[in-house]
Order: C-alpha cells, then sequence, then structure tokens
C-alpha cells in the first residue's frame, strides 16, 4: 500500500490502538469465550512499557489502520522467544483498512526490527482455526510451522507457533 508509514506507538496513540486491537480480534471472532483476553489486548500502555508497539499511519489522513506489539524473550509479553528470538504479538488492522497490505507493512517492520536487533528469528503463533488470511501472509513472508512451539494457554485456545530465520543473524 502506498501512503502508508509504520512508527513506534506513542501515548497519544494508546486509546486508539486500543479501540482498534480489540475491533479486530472481535471482527475475527476471536474474542468469543475470550478469558479476559479484551482487557489484555486494551492495555497499551503495560504493552509500551514491555515492548515496542508499532502502529500503522495513513500518510494522507494520519489515521491509525493497525498495530503491533514486538517483544523480546524474558519479558511479560513474550510466549514463545528463546533467546536470541523476537516475537510479535497482538497484530491488528482496522477491519475497514484490511486487505490494503497493512498487515504486511506491520510484519516487515517487525522483521526489520528483529534484525536491527541483531535477532536469529521471529517467532510467533496464531490461533488454530482463525485469521486464515494472517496465516497465508505468514507463510509468504517465509514463516513455517513449527510444531513444538504449539500451546494452549487456556482449554479451547490452541495456538500454533511459527517461525523466521533471519538471514544474516
Amino acid at each position: 500500500m502506498t501512503g502508508l508509514s509504520v512508527r513506534r506507538a506513542g501515548p497519544a496513540d494508546f486509546a486508539a490502538v486500543a479501540r482498534l486491537t480489540v475491533a479486530a480480534y472481535e471482527a475475527d471472532g476471536q474474542l468469543k469465550n475470550e478469558h479476559g483476553y479484551a482487557a489484555v489486548l486494551a492495555d497499551v500502555a503495560s504493552r509500551a512499557r514491555d515492548g515496542e508497539v508499532l502502529v500503522a499511519v495513513d500518510d494522507a489522513t494520519g489515521e491509525l489502520l493497525g498495530s503491533v506489539t514486538l517483544v523480546l524473550p524474558g519479558t511479560r509479553y513474550a510466549e514463545l522467544s528463546r533467546a536470541g528470538e523476537a516475537e510479535f504479538r497482538m497484530l491488528a488492522v482496522d477491519p475497514a483498512a484490511q486487505g490494503r497490505g497493512v498487515g504486511a507493512a506491520l510484519v516487515e517492520a517487525c522483521v526489520s526490527r528483529a534484525t536491527e536487533l541483531g535477532c536469529s528469528a521471529v517467532v510467533i503463533c496464531v490461533r488454530e482455526g482463525f485469521a486464515a488470511s494472517a496465516q497465508r501472509l505468514y507463510r509468504r513472508r517465509g514463516f513455517v510451522r513449527v510444531p513444538e512451539l504449539d500451546w494452549a494457554p487456556v482449554d479451547g485456545v490452541h495456538l500454533l507457533g511459527l517461525r523466521l530465520e533471519l538471514s544474516g543473524a
């Protein structure tokens, strides 16, 4: 998508990021029987303290189109990453902006940032049976399924682990 930039979120963005993230997860059906996850998604200030919250912005309008949180191992939101790896979580695209390359731009920003940090890989997890378009995006970018990383944070939620090796790391 032309006219799109990705930058680190600031405190003035947090309320919009919270709304957008919850709306995207609701639109995808991921918050049914969600075990309190909407509150975690909405707590952008904590995510920003413990990781990097990145936002995709429409350059023409300044409208926030998506967000993602990049974390390193041992931090509060890290679930899969091990030493030398980065992990991104809570990738969300405004339902009205889906299909415009926003998700791909956010993924690319995470991969670039992980490379800058000297990481050897980026790991993520996706909810089984949800977000087929996201899974296609990750596969196109080179993420591969790593069944050993699969896990279930709560009953009824099965997460699939994916990994992208970073060249030159």
